[in-house]
């Protein structure tokens, strides 16, 4: 008897209380992961170009390229694009090559990238009488 009087209470509480979660909180069980940047600087030669390998750690992640540097002239334009890499090779993304010249912001942005290595070349548009170097930073998750 005394079990059917603790049931009914507990059975009634659940009731009144409406199943309601406001002012209630959730934690998430892990932190959201960082953004990595990754500083990458070389030289491409005269028709040449220039790749780096990095890897995106969450499905769906997004990934921008930044030309920070380049010359000489320091206000020259180069390629840039994103790639895969396949057998050591960077195969650049459909559309994924632009004109660009130095800057402080990213020239190059996607979203919906899955996990796996990637790709940043740096390459001669054309325009180049001598070897450029160059630093471009890439942020990925």
């Amino acid at each position: 008897m005394k079990r059917w009087f603790v049931c009914l209470g507990l059975l009634a509480y659940a009731a009144c209380s409406g199943g309601s979660n406001a002012g209630s909180s959730t934690t998430p069980s892990s932190p959201p992961l960082a953004p990595t940047n990754e500083v990458f600087t070389g030289t491409v030669p005269v028709g040449g170009s220039a790749t780096h390998a990095f890897s995106v750690r969450l499905s769906n992640g997004q990934v921008t390229a930044t030309l920070t540097a380049a010359g000489p002239p320091p206000t020259i334009a180069m390629g840039l694009g994103i790639g895969v890499v396949s057998n050591g090779v960077c195969s650049l993304l459909n559309n994924g090559a632009i004109l660009a010249t130095p800057g402080t912001s990213p020239q190059w942005a996607a979203t919906n990238f899955s996990t796996g290595t990637y790709c940043v070349a740096v390459f001669d548009a054309g325009n180049q009488s001598a070897d450029v170097t160059y630093s471009v930073t890439v942020t990925h998750y």
